[in-house]
């Protein structure tokens, strides 16, 4: 479908379609984060480099991220896969089952 002047439309100005990119787009990236976050920690506990406490504190940040995550998605209707950018030829930008175990 044309617009007057016969351009051809090229953003979904809809702003229920642009509220939903936007938080599709800021959920990816905290998510992300999280398992940037998550692996950093993995390395860091088999490195030995933390004491027990500050180990369990970590386990205990990371499981509350973790379920924030899963409520923020279903408050927005967004699944996991729905986060997962396919980056072509690159794969997509989440692994496909992140590492657990904090």
């Amino acid at each position: 479908m044309s617009e007057p002047g016969g351009l051809t439309p090229r953003i979904d100005s809809d702003p229920e379609n642009v509220e939903r990119g936007l938080v599709t787009l800021v959920l990816t990236i905290v998510e992300l984060l999280r398992q940037l976050m998550e692996r950093q920690a993995l390395r860091r506990v088999d490195a030995g480099d933390l004491t027990d406490a500050q180990v369990e504190r970590l386990g205990a940040t990371l499981m509350a991220l973790e379920q924030r995550m899963v409520e923020l998605r279903e408050h927005f209707g967004l699944t996991v896969d729905d986060l997962n950018i396919d980056l072509g030829p690159l794969g997509t930008l989440l692994p496909r089952d992140p590492p657990r175990g904090v």
